[in-house]
C-alpha cells in the first residue's frame, strides 16, 4: 500500500487493527495536522457487505458532532499497488490515549469506571437523539485521553433507528460482539436505543468486576446466555461494590427491554447521582414540583352608577344646627340643594370621633355667639350715649 493516500495523508505507524480494517496515525500534509486513517483491509474490500459497512461508518460518524464521539474529517478511495487495487479509507480525529480494553488489563478503580461509562452514555444519548444506534459498544471501541475524556469510536455497524433492517447481515450472521450483545440483538430482532443501554450494562459489569458478563465455548454459546441466563450479581465477584450498583447494573441488563432503562440519559442520571452521593432512582425521575397556586381573582366592584350611600354629604351635628344666630338666637345652616359627589371616605374623615366631642364643639360655638352679641350691644349703647 502507498504511504500517501489521496496525495495528502502520509501514513505512519499502525496503531490498531480489527477484523475489517487497520488504523494508522497519519500526517495531513494539506492542513498540517495529525489524524488517524482507517483503511479497509484488502480481503474485506472484496466483500461488498464489508465495503458497505465501511462507507456507512463514515457517513454516520461524520453526521455526529459531539465531544465524546470521535470525529470524521474525510473519506474516499485510492489506488494502491501495481495492480491498481482500490483502497477505501476514513480520515478521523486522532485521539491520544488508550482504549478501555488496555486500561482494563492494568486494572481500574470504581469511580474511574463509572466516569468512563457516564461519558459513553453521554455519547449514546446524543447519537440516539440523532436516530443512530451504535450496536457495538465494547471496551475496544472506547478511548480515554490522558486528561480523562472519553471518546466513542467505530460506528461501523451503527444503524438508523428507523431502518427496517434487523440485526442480521445478508449472510444471516449476527452483527456485533457476542460478549456485549443485547438479547434482542442475539435473536436477530430490530434494535433500538435500549440495545445500546444493555451493551453499556455489560461494559459496566466488566469494568467493576474485571470479568465479562458471560463466558462460553463459542460466540453462539455466549449469545445464547444473553437470551436465556440470569446475569450474576456484580458484588458476588467484587464484594466492595455497594448494593445500589448491583441494582443499576441489573436494571440495565433486564432481558425485557421494556423493563430496562428506557434511555441512556436515565442510566447516566443514576450513575451521576451515585457519584454525587445523591439517592439513585433506578430510572424513576422524581416528579417536577407543582407550581404555586394562583391568587384568587379580584372581587368585581358594583356595576352601574355609584350608590348614593357612597357620596352622602357629611351630617350636620344637632349642636351646630341648634346654636343661636346673632340676629334671632337660632342658627340656621345653609340649605343643601343637592347631593355633592364626595369621596366615599368623606364621612370617616370628617365624622366627629364621639358624642362628647360633638357637644363640646357646639357649646364653644354658642359661647362665642353670646359674647359677640353682648359686645355688639355694648357698642350700640356707647354710640347712643
Amino acid at each position: 500500500m502507498s504511504t500517501l493516500l489521496a496525495g495528502r495523508y502520509e501514513l505512519g505507524d499502525c496503531i490498531g487493527k480489527g477484523g475489517m480494517a487497520e488504523v494508522f496515525v497519519a500526517n495531513d500534509q494539506r492542513l498540517e495536522r495529525t489524524v488517524a486513517v482507517k483503511v479497509l483491509l484488502p480481503d474485506s474490500a472484496r466483500d461488498p457487505s464489508f465495503e458497505e459497512r465501511f462507507r456507512r461508518e463514515a457517513k454516520v460518524a461524520a453526521a455526529l458532532n459531539h465531544p465524546a464521539i470521535v470525529g470524521v474529517f474525510d473519506t474516499g478511495e485510492d489506488v494502491s499497488g501495481p495492480e491498481g487495487h482500490r483502497v477505501s479509507y476514513i480520515v478521523m480525529e486522532h485521539v491520544a490515549g488508550r482504549t478501555v480494553r488496555e486500561i482494563l488489563a492494568e486494572g481500574i478503580g470504581r469511580d474511574q469506571a463509572l466516569e468512563i461509562v457516564v461519558g459513553v452514555l453521554s455519547a449514546l444519548e446524543y447519537s440516539h437523539r440523532a436516530g443512530i444506534v451504535h450496536r457495538d459498544i465494547k471496551p475496544a471501541n472506547i478511548m480515554v485521553t490522558p486528561n480523562g475524556a472519553v471518546k466513542v469510536m467505530d460506528f461501523g455497524i451503527a444503524r438508523a433507528l428507523d431502518s427496517p433492517v434487523s440485526g442480521l447481515t445478508q449472510s444471516w450472521s449476527v452483527v456485533g460482539t457476542a460478549q456485549y450483545m443485547s438479547p434482542e440483538q442475539a435473536r436477530g430482532e430490530a434494535v433500538d436505543a435500549r440495545s445500546d443501554v444493555y451493551s453499556t450494562g455489560c461494559l459496566l459489569f466488566e469494568l467493576l468486576t474485571g470479568h465479562p458478563l458471560f463466558y462460553g465455548e463459542s460466540m453462539v454459546a455466549v449469545a445464547y446466555k444473553h437470551i436465556a441466563e440470569t446475569p450474576p450479581v456484580p458484588s458476588s465477584l467484587n464484594p466492595r461494590l455497594p448494593a445500589v450498583l448491583d441494582d443499576v447494573i441489573a436494571k440495565a441488563l433486564v432481558k425485557d427491554r421494556d423493563q430496562r432503562y428506557q434511555s441512556a440519559d436515565e442510566m447516566r442520571a443514576d450513575l451521576e447521582a451515585f457519584l454525587r452521593g445523591d439517592p439513585v432512582m433506578l430510572g424513576q425521575r422524581p416528579p417536577a414540583p407543582s407550581p404555586p397556586p394562583l391568587p384568587p381573582p379580584p372581587v368585581p366592584g358594583p356595576s352601574g352608577p355609584p350608590s348614593m350611600s357612597h357620596y352622602a354629604p357629611p351630617p350636620v351635628s344637632a349642636a351646630v344646627a341648634m346654636a343661636p344666630s346673632p340676629a334671632s338666637g337660632t342658627f340656621h345652616p345653609p340649605p343643601v340643594t343637592g347631593y355633592q359627589y364626595l369621596p366615599a371616605d368623606y364621612q370617616n374623615q370628617y365624622q366627629p370621633a364621639d358624642e362628647e366631642q360633638t357637644s363640646s364643639l357646639g357649646w364653644l360655638i354658642g359661647v362665642e355667639l353670646v359674647v359677640a352679641v353682648v359686645a355688639l350691644a355694648g357698642i350700640v349703647f356707647l354710640m347712643i350715649a
